[in-house]
This record gives structure tokens, C-alpha cells and sequence, in this order.
């Protein structure tokens, strides 16, 4: 494994011959991703609800990397149709898979998914549950294939309990943003044991950004009160920037001799921001049983059922 002091992305080795998914990629540390790994090489599918923006986050990394090979396809995680179409309509080789996209929403409960499912837990971990399962197949033939899942570290803030996976009982946006991700943990460790069980070549890695100053907190700050919309411009000025925020999830895709179950994020004071480190998840993420349980439940309700 490459030395993690001090590693930047002008590290990331040589990625031609490799084919990339980064989901949310048009904004934020998916299109820095998308950007990076297209800078070195990598042929890059812009995986995006809102084609539009994709096909400007497209125009402008051509822009700044002449030939780069990117295109733009629409994937809706808030949908399991939209998951199950992109997947069917995807063709040719695939070694990694960045399960990027997310949704931060502080305010009053959206509407459920078309399929039911609490809108920040079906985008953030039950659609790139479906998404994975659905392209491991063609994941497992790429060359050094990995999923990265990225986390937050708001997953070490809420417990999980299935008995109230799409908080009926208590919602608010923070609790359903926290839960969201220690499911999206649960899974993507639940994922690297399988993988190991069963000797697949995929690898199953999970990386978090601490916080960055992106378009994400800002957009969900929109609803609420004027005190919350400066305390979050406030914070927005002692973050990382977007380029620091996408450096964890940049290493765990690329760095060679990263191992199954690896968590990467920032090294700084309560993994807010930082230089990449190895960091730890939580214990409700990482107890096995949790896992099972979880991995389960993901499969019921979205009748993807694999591994």
C-alpha cells in the first residue's frame, strides 16, 4: 500500500485501461472524483439524477483534460426502476464502482421513495445496495475491481434499529441523514465479508470526506431559519474545500494494496478534515451481526439479492 502521509491525488497511479461509475457526480467530491480519476487515465461514467448538470460536470472535465473519456448517464438512487434500467443498459468492463451520490435533508420529513423507502435511507443506502449487486457481476471480470462506499461520520451518531428503519416513529432530518450512513457503513463492511467468503477479486472499501464545503449542506439548509442558514455559511469558512474532502475516497479506489474492509478519511481532530488516514467505524457498524441483519433487510425490501 502506498504511504498515506501526506498523499495527495497527484499520487494516484496510472488509470488507463480502467472504467469507472462515480455516482453524484456532477457537483461536489463525485465530480472532483470523476475529474481525478479521469486525470489519470480512467474512462469515467458520470452517473447523475439530473442529466443536465452531469453533461456541464462532463464539458468542463473535458475542458480541463483534453480527451478525457467521460459520458453522462442518468441513475435515479431514489428509485429502484432507475437503478435496475441503468444497470440492464450498462455494457462493457467495469473495475470500480464509486457509490458517491448522497442527500442531506435537516428539514421536515420529504415524501417517501416511489418504492416506499425513507428518501435520505433509499438514496444514501439502499439504492447503492441495489446499484452494487446489480453491476457486481461485471465488477467481478474488471481489473482490480473495487467498491468504495462513502460514509459520513455522522454514522457513529445513531443505532441502528430495523424495527424503525424509516424513523415512523421519530423523524427528524438529521436522525434519517445519521442512520442513512451507519446503514451505508453497515453494508459496505457487511459487503467486504462476503466478498472475502466467497474469494471474489472485488474489493469492498469505505472512505468519508469529514466536512467539506460542498453544495450539500447549504441546499439542505434551505428550508430552515435564517439563524441556520448563517450558522451554516459560519461553518462552511473552517471546513475542508472540495478538493481536500475527495482525497479519502480518491485514495481508497486507487492506491494499490488497499485491503477489503479499509475505512480512509481525514486526519485531523475528529476526523473533520485533514491529510488521508486510516480511520475506525463505529462499533454498530462494524458488529457482524448488525451485517447479517441489515444485509437481509436491504435485500427484502429491495429484492436485490446476491452474495
Amino acid at each position: 500500500m502506498q504511504d498515506i502521509r501526506n498523499w495527495t491525488e497527484e499520487q494516484i497511479p496510472d488509470q488507463h485501461g480502467r472504467r469507472a461509475v462515480v455516482t453524484g457526480a456532477n457537483s461536489g467530491v463525485g465530480r472532483v472524483t470523476a475529474l481525478e480519476l479521469a486525470r489519470h487515465g480512467a474512462a469515467v461514467v458520470l452517473a447523475v439524477r439530473n442529466v443536465a448538470a452531469g453533461e456541464e460536470a462532463a464539458a468542463a472535465i473535458r475542458r480541463e483534460v483534453p480527451g478525457a473519456d467521460v459520458e453522462v448517464r442518468r441513475l435515479d438512487l431514489a428509485s429502484l426502476a432507475s437503478i435496475r434500467s441503468f444497470a440492464a443498459d450498462f455494457t462493457g468492463n467495469l473495475d470500480l464502482l464509486v457509490n458517491n451520490a448522497g442527500l442531506v435533508l435537516t428539514g421536515p420529513r420529504p415524501p417517501l421513495t416511489v418504492d416506499g423507502f425513507d428518501l435520505q435511507v433509499g438514496t444514501n443506502a439502499l439504492g447503492p445496495y441495489a446499484l452494487t449487486g446489480l453491476l457486481l457481476d461485471r465488477l467481478a471480470a474488471g481489473k482490480e475491481p473495487r467498491v468504495v462506499t462513502v460514509s459520513s461520520i455522522v454514522h457513529k451518531w445513531r443505532n441502528l434499529d430495523l424495527n424503525d428503519l424509516m424513523l415512523e416513529r421519530s423523524y427528524t432530518g438529521n436522525r434519517a441523514y445519521a442512520l442513512s450512513k451507519l446503514v451505508g457503513t453497515i453494508l459496505g463492511l457487511e459487503l467486504d465479508r462476503r466478498l472475502r467468503a466467497t474469494g471474489s477479486p472485488v474489493v469492498s472499501v469505505l472512505a468519508h470526506p469529514g466536512m467539506t464545503r460542498t453544495n450539500l449542506t447549504p441546499r439542505a439548509m434551505a428550508d430552515r431559519g435564517r439563524l441556520m442558514r448563517a450558522a451554516s455559511r459560519l461553518t462552511s469558512l473552517i471546513v475542508s474545500d472540495v478538493e481536500a474532502g475527495a482525497r479519502p475516497q480518491l485514495y481508497a479506489a486507487t492506491a494499490p494494496g488497499v485491503r477489503g474492509g479499509q475505512f480512509f478519511g481525514p486526519r485531523g481532530f475528529q476526523e473533520v478534515r485533514g491529510p488521508v488516514t486510516e480511520v475506525r467505524a463505529s462499533a454498530q457498524a462494524r458488529d457482524p451481526g448488525n451485517g447479517r441483519r441489515m444485509w437481509a433487510t436491504a435485500a427484502r425490501l429491495t429484492g436485490v439479492t446476491y452474495l
